[in-house]
């Protein structure tokens, strides 16, 4: 099936479907009742929701897809079909010289140590053209001449990375630790060493904002940690483009830049202000993993979920899920755990949570629950979804269209 999310199909309103749970989770469990659990959903209708909002939200500036926030090879195209999006963001190079398949733009989000695919790379003149490598030191650049010195590869194309984490007064450092090129003099710096280095292209800049693009600012229930979050960003940011903006104006001296990727889907409308960005890496907001409905700014419709069996009563109290234990990456937390959304009023058990085989529910709804019914859950982040299912089933108008496979499900596992 050929995916086209350019389609937008009623206008959403306040009566879009996933507005509804009573609504929406109903009629995803009557269109996938014949799947067998695990089933993963893609609700299209909802999917093109986020793909045109998340175009409204950079206001014009391109979005290079995050493909580790999909990890769905279908969907990865379908949004390179849609006027606004353009490349792809990888998370290594060997599912970057994957993708390289059938697009022609991927920067490997993340400096690698992949020799199989560095020799792939180097030795291949199609692939050294469409994929760009992620440096912030020399001995990145020696790794490579390592596996297949100049002379005898392709020139390799790379994008230099910049800190864009905030040493905050009295805070200290807020941010992902990164790259260590912070200063606009040490860009420059390395950025005049590259271009001297026989066998590679220096041919862009990134700088992702973690602590805006990655940090929710109105998580429910913690109303304080919302007020912290959302002073540090309006702080933030500003460092960041003027920071951001030397930086770029010093490299851009030195070497003509094809491309300065910045951002991510939490901070869209900032990052598309800063003019010295170019594109957008974005992708989580696709398929709204829970952690995005944190964000006082926007609020993706939940488009990936994925449904779990009843199996056992183990008391009048209590219904027992199978399996149900997706934890997210990052700090172990209670928002790294899946989200029950349906039905409502599902509670896991304090002593348990969820399982690696099994979930015990309580709460009012957990009683009147039989061995065979449905539960809907969302996992906190939105790719990592794809990690434990095969296929998603296409729903759309209440049915099930087709099934797209995950990466998984045509037998990929890059990280």
């Amino acid at each position: 099936m050929t995916i086209d999310l350019r389609k937008t199909g009623s206008p959403v309103s306040d009566a879009a479907d996933w507005l509804r749970p009573e609504r929406y989770w109903p009629s995803l469990t009557a269109a996938t009742a014949h799947l067998d659990a695990p089933v993963g959903a893609l609700h299209l209708g909802a999917l093109r929701h986020n793909a045109l909002d998340m175009l409204r939200r950079a206001n014009g500036t391109p979005i290079r897809v995050a493909s580790k926030s999909l990890r769905v090879r279908g969907i990865v195209e379908a949004l390179l079909e849609m006027p606004g999006y353009h490349g792809v963001l990888a998370y290594t190079l060997a599912e970057a010289l994957w993708l390289a398949e059938t697009v022609d733009d991927v920067v490997v989000g993340y400096p690698t140590a992949e020799r199989a695919s560095i020799r792939r790379l180097a030795s291949d003149a199609e692939l050294a053209k469409r994929v760009t490598l992620m440096v912030d030191s020399p001995a990145q650049l020696d790794l490579v001449d390592a596996v297949l010195p100049p002379g005898k590869r392709a020139p390799i194309r790379v994008c230099l990375e910049l800190d864009a984490s905030w040493n905050a007064p009295l805070l200290g450092h807020l941010g992902v630790r990164r790259s260590p090129v912070h200063a606009p003099e040490d860009a420059a710096a390395l950025a005049a060493y590259i271009v001297k280095r026989p066998g590679f292209e220096l041919v862009g800049m990134m700088a992702y904002e973690a602590q805006i693009a990655g940090v929710v600012n109105q998580p429910a229930g913690r109303p304080v940690d919302g007020a912290v979050n959302r002073w540090m960003q309006s702080r933030s940011m500003p460092e960041l483009r003027e920071r951001r903006g030397r930086a770029v104006a010093a490299v851009r001296e030195i070497v003509e830049l094809e491309f300065v990727n910045g951002g991510g889907t939490g901070s869209l409308e900032a990052t598309h202000a800063d003019t010295s960005v170019t594109e957008i890496a974005a992708g989580s907001g696709i398929f709204g993993g829970h952690l995005f409905d944190g964000y006082q700014h926007f609020t993706p419709a939940p488009a990936a979920a994925w449904a779990l069996d009843i199996v056992r009563r183990p008391s009048r109290e209590h219904a027992t899920i199978l399996g149900g234990g997706w934890i997210a990456s990052g700090p172990p937390a209670a928002d790294r755990l899946p989200k029950i959304v349906w039905p409502e009023g599902l509670v896991m058990e304090s002593r348990e949570m969820a399982g690696e085989v099994q979930s015990p529910v309580s709460g009012p709804a957990a009683r009147g629950m039989k061995v065979g019914d449905r539960v809907w859950l969302r996992h906190t982040k939105s790719g990592e979804l794809a990690e434990h299912l095969n296929e998603f089933a296409l729903v759309d108008a209440g049915e099930v269209v087709d099934t797209i496979p995950t990466y998984r499900g045509e037998g990929k596992a890059f990280l």
